[in-house]
């Protein structure tokens, strides 16, 4: 009898573990935020520019925008993306730094900009993204992209693909170097919005903040790089990303500089030449590190709490701050009553693939929602199998 019982026991567990979970909101919905502090300022901040955006990095607060979702040729702009996919492959482990990338004839041929790489030359990643992020190498990148995807079509398919998930609605690559050709172009906006994303990776910092560098320094003639970005040696806190010029988009360049607790992203396309950009983007920094100031929400490396996994390998899923949030505030506003909460999207069922949305954390100041972050799987959670699924379920009776 007893031997039936439990035989009964195991059967209705089975079955009661195959039976759908009901999904529901974890969270009422928010009343909407508040007006950011994103009105244009009076004066025209890049009068030059045919197209700009001044956004801070860690909240994507929009502090001036000029025909910003106008589509224009990007120039060597786009490298940022295939630096952004660089970047994912080496957290993701596909590649490491230190891995041979060979040269193709293909990759090679490139003109424009370049550190010339011969067909058959091997570089290490560490030294392509040195190529790619000071002197802006057509060849290198074009390295990287066969390297990353096994052909720049393909690695142009998934340049698109990311820009898609990234909501760039204004952004349509042909390549990864930004040489002239049809149906390329994108945004001020959109170029914003990927640099925003990539400084997610703060250790690219650490190759388009360099001035200069070089490569082959084993071989009898180095090769040295210098920054086609000169505020990184000129202003005071810059420390990338990249610039662009070809004669149908002219000058342009998305920079990005770093003060006390405050990170900013000056995008401008189609200025007339190198030293109006740099002053106009010098411009738009000043103005915000004058005006305005960052309140710390959580820090990265913090933890955000613990989520709990239905029917996955893993029960509960720690969540840590992958980057900084914080809010864009006016400078000499109050900062108490700031509060967050994290707000999930109903209950969270195996599988969960890393990069999943997952919920939001949502800023309030009193009552009033200040911003709003999406929040994202930091880890994928594979599901469990049946037996594990059991054993946990006896465990949890005689707990």
């Amino acid at each position: 009898m007893k031997n039936r019982s439990f035989k009964l026991c195991i059967l209705f567990l089975a079955f009661a573990l195959s039976l759908p979970t009901a999904v529901f909101a974890a969270v009422e919905p928010t009343p909407a935020p508040a007006p950011a502090p994103n009105q244009t300022p009076a004066a025209n901040l890049a009068p030059s520019a045919r197209s700009a955006i001044l956004m801070d990095a860690d909240s994507g607060t929009v502090i001036y925008e000029k025909n910003s979702h106008d589509k224009l040729p990007p120039a060597s702009i786009t490298k940022i993306m295939t630096l952004l996919l660089i970047m994912e492959a080496l957290d993701d482990g596909k590649i490491k730094l230190s891995d041979k990338v060979q040269t193709s004839e293909y990759a090679a041929s490139m003109g424009g900009s370049q550190i010339f790489l011969e067909p058959g030359e091997e570089m290490t990643v560490d030294d392509m993204i040195k190529g790619i992020a000071l002197a802006s190498g057509n060849d290198a990148s074009v390295a990287m992209a066969e390297k990353l995807a096994g052909t720049e079509q393909q690695f142009v398919a998934q340049m698109n693909e990311r820009a898609h998930q990234l909501g760039m609605m204004d952004t349509q690559f042909a390549n990864p170097n930004g040489l002239p050709v049809a149906n390329h172009f994108t945004s001020a906006h959109d170029i914003a919005v990927m640099s925003k994303e990539l400084l997610k990776h703060s250790e690219v910092t650490k190759y388009t903040g360099l001035y200069q560098d070089y490569l082959r320094k084993t071989s009898e003639k180095p090769f040295w790089l210098v920054n086609t970005n000169k505020l990184v040696r000129f202003y005071n806190g810059a420390d990338g990303l990249k610039t662009g010029y070809t004669s149908e988009a002219k000058y342009c360049l998305s920079a990005t500089a770093k003060r006390d607790n405050m990170r900013v992203i000056a995008v401008v396309m189609g200025e007339p030449d190198t030293k109006t950009r740099n002053a106009e983007v010098s411009q738009m920094f000043d103005y915000t590190f004058a005006q305005y100031m960052n309140h710390s929400i959580i820090k990265e490396g913090e933890s955000m709490g613990t989520l709990k996994i239905e029917k996955g390998v893993a029960p509960e899923l720690p969540l840590v701050a992958k980057h900084s949030y914080s809010v864009l505030l006016k400078k000499g506003s109050q900062t108490k009553d700031i509060r967050y909460e994290l707000k999930i999207n109903g209950t969270l069922k195996a599988p969960i693939q890393i990069g999943q949305p997952i919920g939001k954390l949502v800023v309030y100041q009193g009552n009033q929602v200040l911003k709003e972050f999406d929040v994202d799987a930091p880890l994928s959670v594979e599901r469990a199998g049946w037996w594990r699924l059991l054993k946990r379920s006896f465990s949890g009776l005689f707990t």
